[in-house]
C-alpha cells in the first residue's frame, strides 16, 4: 500500500472542511467548473457579495449543476 491511502484522492478538495480555506479563497466545482467568488456571492441562491463559502448556507449547492457544497475545490492563485 502506498503512502497515498492516507490523503483524499483530490488534495485540494474542501470536503467541507472550513480550516481548510481563507475566507477570501475562491473554490471550483469539481463536476461542471463553476466558481463561487466571496467577493461576486452569488445571484442564484441570493448570496450577497462578501460572503466566505465558509459562511453559505447549508442548502447551498452549485448553481449550475447543482453539485453539493463538498464537491469544491479550493482555486490556488
Amino acid at each position: 500500500m502506498s503512502s497515498e491511502g492516507s490523503h483524499s484522492p483530490f488534495e485540494s478538495s474542501y470536503g467541507g472542511d472550513n480550516s481548510r480555506i481563507k475566507d477570501s479563497d475562491r473554490l471550483e466545482c469539481k463536476i461542471c467548473w463553476k466558481v463561487y467568488d466571496p467577493a461576486e456571492g452569488d445571484d442564484y441562491w441570493q448570496i450577497p457579495p462578501n460572503t466566505p463559502f465558509s459562511q453559505l448556507p447549508d442548502h447551498w449547492r452549485c448553481p449550475e449543476c447543482d453539485g453539493v457544497k463538498e464537491q469544491f475545490m479550493v482555486l490556488s492563485d
